[in-house]
């Protein structure tokens, strides 16, 4: 039996994996990088050894280094996670190879499901090898990995060379391996998967489905099980073919196969050789721990003929820490707080005063809600992220709690193309217009004051805070009665908890400042100085870095001097798993160029100038 198991992995996966390994009584080892040194996943377990670097090429991909740790740390399993090299088949064969248990399928069965054109070819399936005008739109697509990395949508033949040499290019920095491959895109379809469990005496368990279609790039944001509104034969026809690509490989362990579904009929994807970042959806439906079920698979056990019946229905939404309203920029800086009301899951990798770094993915924690029906179960979720207390980068929680109320998503009527649609107004700016007055006079509470009360009325204090892009001002007064403020009536102010009543209703105001940082509720204020100091004025047609990250592309041949076109694509940074195209603002001459390939760059550091024409 397995006694002490590595996780060859980081974040909340490693945190969940460690938490059923104390439930069964195994010991568990953390790997970490540098800049995970203090990380939730390291401290969680018991034993952690050093991966020498920060970059995932140089830690968390380098598999002889983690098999090494296992060694060192008597460690006589690994799980891989998911990502980085949990479908890596040359990994798998070198922990087999080590002597340890394998916590997942053969080898052998990974190599034929980690290309999607051999999976397809597998399964009878042929990509497009000359695409036509009469095929647009396709999909361009990386052969391996996943997580919407090397994937190119093309609607014009003219763009297929550029989103070829794009995607090759992604793929070979995320993966390690270039090839592409093209597919028919499918327009408005719904994302559904089968989750599947088998044992090495040939017993194969689907275990429900799951819809993901809430997508951005390409990745996941919300997920549910069951997959709502599926016919019983569709339900079948997916099983049957999710079975059959088990079968096909002899697998072992827990695997997710992926379709695309349009007008009724299903298109398979690709087949996943992992646990997959979704599978809470599928336990909380089946009460099943699937960590726990690949390790006693691992050890040899037979599963039952038959799974467990399915009862209620689960929703996840991921919470990550990115701005959706512009373009999904990843985001850094210090998790102040995070809780979750009870009565919901809550997966994370961080707790307060943990770091959000540049190098790896900005998922900080999932949320998994279970009721009797799909109704109860959003209702509960949406409400435990309203109630959610978040103070730190800016998430996209607003986004989820929106996208889950919405009345698309609530009749069940969504696709991949739901962000496509309705961004715009699910990232409209909504802040609560009392917040910065709440703000202000819990920043008073406690302050000192000059003398007593005065038989002349004061004069007015104010507060200047930015909110939602914009600046607020706001004004108050002491009185021998309290604190009078815009004709909102004060009943309680301190430091902590505000209590206004406004038009005849008591609203509480929950506050925290973290230096210039304030959380009022879910909304986020930065307070602004009384006499602001004068700042530096950027050139006209300045780019600077939205986000921290590193340089990974120039163009071809662009230099100072190039003329440039608006929208021109100029370079290409990277930060938390994600590729952000740069672009020329205006037309014109490029007089400036700071970045180079490979260059570390934070926030508003300065890439290039174009002299506008």
């Amino acid at each position: 039996m397995i006694t002490t198991l590595l996780v060859a992995g980081r974040g909340e996966i490693a945190c969940r994996i460690v938490r059923t390994c104390r439930e069964l009584g195994v010991r568990t080892v953390a790997v970490h990088s540098d800049a995970d040194e203090n990380a939730l996943h390291a401290r969680v377990a018991d034993t952690t050894v050093r991966l020498p670097g920060a970059s995932p090429a140089d830690t968390y991909l380098r598999g002889d280094l983690i098999v090494q740790a296992a060694l060192a740390a008597g460690a006589d399993a690994v799980h891989p996670g998911y990502g980085f090299l949990s479908e890596n088949a040359d990994f798998a064969r070198a922990v087999l190879d080590a002597g340890l248990h394998w916590i997942g399928p053969p080898p052998e069965a990974i190599e034929a499901m980690a290309s999607k054109t051999r999976a397809k070819k597998l399964l009878g399936i042929a990509s497009l090898e000359r695409v036509t005008e009469a095929d647009l739109p396709v999909l361009v697509k990386a052969a391996a990995g996943g997580g919407g990395r090397g994937m190119r949508i093309v609607r014009r033949l003219d763009e297929l060379d550029a989103a070829l040499e794009g995607a090759r290019a992604e793929a070979a920095s995320a993966f390690g391996d270039g090839e592409v491959f093209v597919e028919p895109y499918v327009e408005g379809g719904r994302h559904v998967e089968v989750q599947i469990l088998a044992d090495t005496h040939g017993t194969v368990w689907p275990l429900g489905t799951r819809d993901c279609s809430l997508q951005r790039r390409h990745q996941k944001v919300v997920e549910e099980a069951p997959a709502p509104g599926l016919s019983e034969e569709l339900t079948q026809q997916l099983y049957d073919t999710a079975v059959r690509a088990a079968r096909a490989v002899d697998y072992a362990g827990a695997g997710t196969v992926e379709f695309l579904i349009a007008d009724g009929t299903p298109h398979f994807l690709e087949m996943n050789t992992r646990l997959q970042v979704e599978h809470p959806v599928t336990e909380a439906v089946f009460a099943l721990d699937l960590v726990a079920l690949q390790l006693r698979v691992a050890e040899g056990a037979q599963l039952p003929p038959n799974p467990p019946r399915p009862s209620g229905h689960a929703v996840e939404a991921r919470l990550y820490a990115e701005d959706p309203a512009h373009d999904w920029t990843p985001q850094t800086g210090t998790l102040h707080h995070l809780s979750v009301p009870a009565g919901v899951r809550l997966d994370t990798g961080y707790e307060a005063g943990d770091t959000i770094g540049v190098h790896y993915d900005p998922m900080l924690a999932k949320l998994i809600a279970h009721a009797p029906t799909r109704a109860e179960a959003i209702r509960k979720l949406a409400g435990a992220l309203e109630r959610t207390s978040l103070h730190g980068p800016v998430t996209n929680r607003d986004l989820l709690l929106r996208s889950l109320r919405h009345p698309e998503f609530t009749a069940a009527r969504m696709n991949t193309a739901f962000y496509d649609r309705h961004l715009p107004g699910l990232t409209e700016p909504a802040p609560d217009p009392h917040a910065p007055l709440a703000a202000a006079l819990a920043d008073t509470h406690g302050r000192s004051r000059l003398g007593g009360w005065r038989n002349v009325p004061s004069q007015p204090h104010t507060k200047r805070y930015a909110m939602a892009g914009e600046e607020h001002e706001v004004r108050y007064r002491h009185t021998r009665t309290g604190l009078e403020a815009d004709g909102v009536r004060v009943i309680h102010a301190d430091a902590r908890l505000v209590v206004l009543e406004v038009a005849g209703v008591r609203r509480k105001f929950e506050v925290a400042r973290y230096g210039d940082q304030v959380y009022v509720n879910g909304d986020a204020l930065t307070a602004l100085p009384r006499f602001p100091d004068p700042t530096t004025q950027l050139a006209p047609g300045s780019l600077v870095a939205p986000m921290p990250g590193t340089v990974v592309r120039v163009a071809e041949d662009l230099r100072e001097g190039a003329a440039v076109q608006a929208g021109e694509p100029l370079l290409w940074l990277e930060a938390m798993k994600m590729e952000h195209k740069i672009t020329a603002p205006v037309t014109g001459t490029l007089s400036a160029l700071h970045a180079t390939p490979g260059q570390q760059v934070s926030v508003g550091s300065l890439l290039a100038v174009v002299q506008p024409t």
